[in-house]
């Protein structure tokens, strides 16, 4: 008899391990963990101060965020010039201008803020050097899959509000 509720007990340990709901932690990765990777440009969207909006076309892009808090980003106009001379050094004004305009990379690091779903990035370098140092940047998340990410920098120097759409790269 007390060997038939010891078993009894058992099986019973046993499946009500094994019917128990798995916690929601297990279930879903956190933010910084599904944002890890890299991540290719698919398309972004502008708002201006007016509210008017306009697609970005002609860009290509990549963005990495590192398991250790580092991440790179660079944006490039698939319309910019080739530099006649065949060396950026020797860029007409007009050649560096337009290469300027059209592309903008940066690197430092991030740390993530899991309730409002916000990267918050820190400029060490950039083709832009007004972006080092500068006022405090912030990237919120709006979707992310395992696939695809969307996000919003909310606030640019000039008063516009840019929405990127990323695909994980293969």
């Amino acid at each position: 008899m007390k060997r038939i509720a010891a078993y009894t007990a058992c099986i019973a340990a046993i499946l009500g391990t094994a019917l128990m709901p798995v916690s929601v932690t297990a279930q879903e990765k956190s933010l910084k963990d599904q944002l890890v990777g890299t991540w290719v440009y698919d398309s972004s969207t502008i708002t201006r101060a007016d509210g008017t909006k306009s697609d970005r076309p002609n860009l290509k892009g990549m963005v990495i965020y590192t398991p250790e808090g580092r991440f790179m980003f660079i944006n490039v106009g698939t319309d910019t010039p080739r530099i006649a001379s065949n060396d950026r050094a020797r860029a007409t004004p007009e050649e560096a201008i337009s290469v300027l305009s059209k592309t903008i990379a940066y690197y430092g690091t991030y740390t993530i803020d899991e309730p409002s779903k916000t990267i918050v990035p820190t400029v060490e370098g950039s083709t832009f050097a007004n972006l080092i140092g500068g006022p405090e940047q912030k990237r919120v998340i709006t979707a992310i899959s395992a696939d695809e990410m969307r996000f919003i920098n909310p606030r640019t120097p000039a008063g516009e509000t840019l929405e990127f759409v990323w695909k994980r790269a293969k």
